[in-house]
């Protein structure tokens, strides 16, 4: 934590002196304009050439301190975003809040794990992570987070996120470029769909006359010059007005082009920045170093081509200026040479578009990764089998207060499923969610909370807390039964990591049991690898008949000075103590 608050004390003085020479650039350009306009009375009062050189000169130096003056704003936004990110990691991990996009809106009720392990929503796992600031990278992070990765993918994000988390600065000011663009989910995909709305090349012919008329108006204007003849003159408002008439050919499929894309060319240039920060870094990992050689096309940067593109959507706006739209393409025909410049790169590029953002989502993924990582340094990288063997020395829910939270040791071989007691509030459902989250967090080539992991990554299957469907008229117990059948489906494809919390809640209590054997059984028979979590006693007799592949654990509780006590520690065999009917009685229920 100190590191973030030196960095925020730091990016603070900084933006400081950044706002003083900010207003002190404001002032001289006020300054210079007003000096320029008088410099114009004067002259036309005067009629005296020194004034007009003092207002050229006026002029000159007033363009000079615009491009001061938007260059400090730049560097304004981005240290405004620096001291942001590390006030809010210190608010994060001073547990104060969780200043970070939850990710609601890609929660699936119907994936294996998602909605049961929090994966989404208000204190998930998403926004405990959550270090983007685009829309791909959300997507990315998202996806990556429902998705188990082959091993080979897992070890080289292991070796990417550990090489990034040692690079906070960078990773920081990769966010910072990535907050100040402010991009969202119209832009991203208003910018994928121009690239795929099929643009014809123009014909010929209309190349031709882009240039032709052009021609012939710039040479009829210097001839007038050249000569005071009026017919020069004439001639060139003749071809004035024909070139208004050629571009109002083509207006229409102009604002095509460029529909709903006002200020894109900002995004697009944000882009721009995160693929330049980029290219010109130095990585070491095998997965960095190719995500970055994509950034090369036709011998050019990603970053050179994606600021072109910016020029051209940002010239494209002048369209909308009439005075401007009018004196341009009178002249010139100067939105029909850009949308020319602009059907010749989408044709060029469009192929490699998606491709560029996709590395900016997937850097914006494992930088969330490596600040996970950088925040819990007594986190481990799990060590990778292929032989089913998953075992995890003092694991706990990585969301817990690291001050308070208890780990455990646990090891799914020789048996391979675990039945586990415990009475009421013992920690049973927070162990279940700890064994998953890291699980999803090992198949995604992340660290995890423990202090030593190895693990075969399977697909993680879980029915632990489901919502009646009122949408689809579905009940609580009949939403339990099709998850249940949607596992069991996916483990006749292949072995999975099950946890199951207390299931078959909407029967009695002899259905209830006889149903839970039954599964148990069926999913230990198609080597399913996991948990199941019950108050039922019954159900643990079945390791009996099953010694090999079922082991009972559980957490107990105990009574002492009429005050209950949970140590939350996982101990061999079945729970001998209940806290229901102790509880009830001391808070007066019963």
């Amino acid at each position: 934590m100190e590191i973030y608050k030196s960095n925020s004390q730091n990016y603070s003085r900084e933006l400081k002196a950044i706002n003083t020479k900010y207003n002190t650039i404001s002032f001289f350009r006020l300054i210079s304009i007003v000096l320029f306009l008088a410099s114009l009375f004067y002259y036309i009062k005067t009629g005296e050439s020194v004034f007009v050189m003092t207002a050229i000169i006026l002029f000159a130096g007033f363009l000079f301190l615009m491009r001061i003056h938007s260059r400090l704003s730049f560097q304004k936004k981005v240290k405004t975003a620096l001291v942001e990110i590390n006030e809010n990691e210190i608010a994060y991990l001073e547990r104060k809040s969780i200043p970070f996009k939850n990710g609601i809106e890609f929660n699936d009720f119907h994936h294996p794990y998602a909605y049961d392990l929090d994966i989404f929503g208000e204190h998930s796992l998403f926004q405990n992570l959550n270090r983007t600031a685009t829309f791909i990278g959300k997507k990315t992070l998202a996806k990556q987070l429902l998705t188990l990765l082959p091993n080979d993918q897992i070890l080289e994000n292991h070796q990417a996120v550990s090489e990034l988390s040692k690079k906070l600065n960078w990773r920081q000011e990769f966010l910072a470029f990535a907050k100040v663009g402010q991009d969202n989910e119209t832009f991203y995909k208003t910018l994928l769909q121009w690239s795929v709305f099929n643009s014809k090349p123009l014909s010929k012919g209309t190349v031709l006359i882009s240039y032709l008329f052009p021609a012939l108006f710039v040479s009829c204007l210097i001839a007038y010059l050249a000569t005071s003849n009026m017919v020069f003159l004439t001639y060139s408002s003749f071809l004035f007005v024909i070139n208004l008439g050629i571009l109002g050919n083509f207006t229409k499929r102009i604002q095509m082009e460029i529909a709903q894309s006002d200020n894109i060319n900002t995004i697009i240039s944000q882009y721009g920045l995160l693929v330049q920060k980029i290219e010109n870094e130095s990585f070491q990992s095998e997965k960095l170093i190719a995500l970055q050689q994509k950034l090369y096309f036709q011998n050019q940067k990603a970053s050179a081509h994606l600021q072109h593109l910016a020029e051209l959507f940002s010239k494209m706006e002048s369209i909308g200026n009439l005075v401007t739209a009018i004196l341009f393409n009178g002249t010139f025909l100067f939105n029909l040479h850009v949308l020319k410049s602009m059907i010749t790169w989408k044709k060029q590029h469009a192929v490699v578009l998606e491709e560029w953002l996709e590395v900016i989502g997937e850097f914006e993924m494992l930088n969330s990764l490596a600040n996970f990582g950088y925040n819990n340094p007594d986190f481990v990288y799990p060590e990778l089998n292929s032989n089913y063997e998953i075992s995890f020395s003092n694991i706990s829910h990585p969301l817990l207060n690291p001050v308070t939270r208890v780990g455990n040791e646990v090891q799914f071989q020789p048996q391979s499923f675990m039945i586990l007691t415990g009475s009421n509030m013992s920690g049973k459902s927070t162990f279940l969610r700890s064994l998953g989250i890291n699980m999803v967090l090992s198949g995604m080539g992340s660290p995890v909370c423990a202090s030593q992991a190895s693990v075969h990554p399977l697909p993680v299957l879980v029915s632990m807390r489901l919502s009646d469907s009122l949408s689809d008229s579905e009940s609580y117990f009949f939403a339990e039964i099709k998850r249940l059948k949607q596992i069991m489906d996916e483990l006749e494809e292949k072995p999975a990591f099950v946890l199951l919390d207390e299931i078959l809640r909407g029967t009695n209590s002899d259905d209830k049991r006889n149903g839970t054997i039954e599964v148990v059984k069926k999913v230990i028979a198609k080597k399913a690898i996991g948990a199941i979590a019950t108050h039922d006693i019954e159900v643990c007799l079945t390791t009996n008949e099953y010694p090999d592949t079922l082991t009972n654990k559980c957490f107990e509780v105990e009574i002492s000075n009429d005050e209950l006590h949970f140590d939350y520690k996982l101990r061999d065999g079945i729970c001998q103590n209940k806290s229901a009917t102790f509880l009830m009685k001391k808070m007066g229920v019963i």
